[in-house]
């Protein structure tokens, strides 16, 4: 089973409600996306702890739904 984009970006930006994200479909078959993720709430926050919670905000999709995730994170400038 795949995962739409829209729906991936809508679990990212509820977890993220002040987030600029952008959702690549890398292969066209959604399941493979590339997310870059900006966030205030990232501030302070290493790249990897950035990432778990973008994961997070997934609840449990990666690897049943949605096979892989591109992800790139970034606080606003």
């Amino acid at each position: 089973m795949a995962m739409r984009e829209e729906d991936l970006k809508a679990m990212i930006a509820a977890a993220f409600p002040d987030a600029a994200v952008t959702i690549t479909d890398l292969a066209g078959d959604n399941d493979h996306y590339a997310a870059h993720v900006v966030s205030e709430s990232f501030r302070g926050l290493t790249r990897v702890a950035q990432h778990k919670a973008v994961y997070a905000a997934l609840g449990g999709r990666m690897g049943g739904e949605l096979h892989a995730l591109q992800l790139t994170t970034a606080v606003p400038s």
